[in-house]
């Protein structure tokens, strides 16, 4: 008996899909994909010295926080039922070590320590852990006399800047620096100093890309250049896995990709791979493409916004750090 295609007017063997098209309600019943807010993650960013809020010119409705508009902003994320908030700090000065990263007092760690405080057992507060925003340089590490990045000192750097950060309470440390043996690094240090709970969230393959142009604004990054010579290559997919693979055999707690939507095909083999929770984040320029094409009126920004997360989970992140993730949350 064939097996084939079914002839013409005979039935499709399978049923015909489009009957489960017809409504809304039963294209709900039968969606094999959802999102919830508990998923998504708010990226924020505050900054020293300022006294109201501060928008970002190529992130159209993000802001430059103050320590006050970050706790009110963190308390919206709870009401509406965010699973987490990422915070950035963009300090007053800068230096080439990024000294203000492990300062107690620097901006980033008493941002930290006052949103533990307001919402720590309501919301998942994550830190970033790198020293792009405190460099005068812009590089995620220490540099050499010749101007690459010192990997070795740079780790002593982040083991320091964890320690200082778990200090504040912050559950989770996102390790974004992409220096090698960062994470095995990081845990030996928070294990040493009885932070055995602190979880690490390793940025394990971070993409060298063309979309954080905004977020560079955000932090005020004094980069010239890029960062090509330690983040991950566009081109490569199999090396991301073997990145990822190396976190967790570190001890990393969660991985994450990132930019997430040109690389939906790493975060689908991670999610098929990694035995540990898969977070993407969906960049600055991400939102960006997609708040500056809706201000002009070329596409329903809304419905692109929802398609973008609902793609982003429908490859495999079980985590979304998104910038329109008050706005998703409203929508689901």
């Amino acid at each position: 008996m064939s097996r084939g295609l079914p002839v013409a007017g005979a039935p499709f063997p399978a049923g015909r899909p489009r009957r489960l098209r017809r409504t809304p309600a039963l294209r709900r019943l039968v969606a094999e994909t959802r999102l919830h807010p508990a998923e998504l993650v708010l990226p924020v960013f505050v900054r020293e010295g300022i006294d109201a809020a501060v928008p970002i010119g190529a992130m159209p409705g993000v802001v430059q926080h103050t320590l006050g508009s970050l706790v009110d902003e963190a308390r919206r994320c709870v009401d509406a039922g965010l699973g987490g908030i990422m915070l950035f700090g963009v300090p007053e000065a800068k230096d080439a070590r990024g000294s203000g990263a492990d300062d107690p007092g620097g901006i980033l760690n008493v941002a930290l320590a006052r949103t533990v405080e307001a919402v720590g057992d309501d919301l998942v507060v994550m830190s970033d852990l790198c020293l792009d925003e405190f460099t005068d340089h812009g590089h995620c590490g220490v540099l050499r006399t010749d101007g690459a990045v010192d990997n070795d000192a740079t780790l002593e750097r982040y083991a320091s800047m964890a320690l200082a950060q778990a200090a504040t309470g912050t559950p989770v440390l996102g390790l974004s620096g992409m220096m090698d043996g960062q994470v095995g690094h990081v845990r030996a240090a928070l294990d040493a100093a009885g932070y055995t709970d602190t979880a690490i969230l390793a940025y394990a393959a971070k993409y060298t890309s063309g979309l954080y142009g905004p977020f560079r604004e955000a932090v005020q990054s004094s980069l010239v250049g890029d960062r090509a010579t330690y983040q991950q290559d566009p081109a490569n997919g199999r090396e991301a896995l073997r990145e990822i693979e190396a976190d967790i055999a570190e001890g990393a707690d969660l991985v994450m990709v990132k930019p997430a939507g040109p690389h939906l095909d790493v975060v689908a083999a991670a999610a098929a791979m990694s035995p540990v929770p898969v977070a993407a984040y969906q960049i600055s320029g991400e939102y960006a493409q997609i708040e500056a094409a809706a201000e002009r009126g070329w596409i329903d920004r809304d419905r692109v916004m929802m398609e973008s997360l609902l793609g982003i989970r429908r490859a495999g992140a079980q985590v979304i750090l998104t910038y329109h993730g008050l706005d998703a949350a409203a929508r689901l």
